[in-house]
């Protein structure tokens, strides 16, 4: 084999890895972006959906009206979050919720009258389901990101990065200091159920 055919093959064939990194690239700041909104999409059907199982709850939630101001309280972040593409906002928005579904695990098991009541119950499931999916399409942008700024970082990718200017991915808006951050010793035991 000659010299100039085997530079010509060499040359095609990092045409061609430019190429497939530069569309990596391209596939994962788009997948990104759609996962971003996919949270959005969550916090929509939550917004649309809570409202109504809320006026329903309501009656039988009377007695606990600290339990009824936080579900209103995280029903308005929602509200906020799902028109706008602000981190923050949705982040907000999907903690409350994240939040309430305890509060009303814990209502319904120390009221048993509201245990039967399909009404509560609904509301409790479709707030778990819909925390269940906003965890899940948050965990899909940071995977989605982690990626993404991995190949930013790392050699030969790094180039082809550079050359077409691709810059790191934000992804989640999280503390880097806290107590999220550590395990306290409590939170290592093994959970002991009692029935």
């Amino acid at each position: 084999m000659n010299f100039p055919l085997l530079l010509l093959v060499a040359a095609v064939i990092v045409f061609f890895y430019i190429i497939s990194l530069y569309n990596w690239f391209q596939t994962a700041k788009t997948r990104i972006v759609a996962s971003i909104q996919d949270i959005g999409n969550q916090l929509k059907r939550q917004a649309s959906l809570i409202p109504n199982l809320e006026s329903s709850v309501k009656g039988y939630l009377k007695h606990e009206k600290g339990i009824y101001e936080d579900i209103v309280s995280a029903r308005k972040l929602v509200d906020k979050a799902s028109g706008s593409n602000d981190m923050s906002k949705i982040e907000k928005a999907s903690d409350a919720i994240s939040n309430l579904v305890p509060k009303l695990q814990v209502l319904v098991e120390s009221n048993p009258e509201l245990k039967g009541e399909k009404v509560v119950s609904r509301l409790m499931d479709e707030l778990r389901d819909t925390a269940d999916k906003l965890m899940y399409a948050r965990r899909v942008v940071i995977d989605l990101t982690a990626d993404y700024n991995t190949k930013i970082i790392t050699v030969p990718s790094n180039f082809v990065a550079m050359i077409f200017g691709f810059k790191a991915q934000k992804g989640l808006d999280t503390p880097l200091e806290g107590s999220h951050l550590s395990v306290s010793e409590d939170e290592t035991k093994d959970t002991k159920i009692s029935l």
